[in-house]
């Protein structure tokens, strides 16, 4: 999973609930099925969020890894 190369990244570092979400929606729009967005964030709250959201939505999360106090999530667009 770490060889996979996300076709648009979002950064939400310094951004609390729920602004991530919104903009994780947005970028998720702009996207065709199968392509993989990248979402960066420091809100201790993002990652059930970001999880929730994508259960909800349907979207395919494959990763979730924190690095240095940040959160990295890669979410697959899946088609509805």
């Amino acid at each position: 999973m770490t060889d996979v190369k996300p076709h648009k990244t979002v950064d939400c570092i310094g951004l609390f609930c729920p602004e991530p979400i919104f903009r994780t929606r947005i970028a998720m729009d702009t996207l065709k099925p199968g392509e993989i967005l990248e979402i960066w964030a420091d809100d201790p709250a993002s990652e059930s969020d970001i999880q929730s959201w994508s259960k909800r939505t349907g979207h395919e999360l494959l990763k979730i890894e924190k690095i240095d106090g940040k959160f990295r999530f890669l979410i697959r667009k899946v088609e509805k």
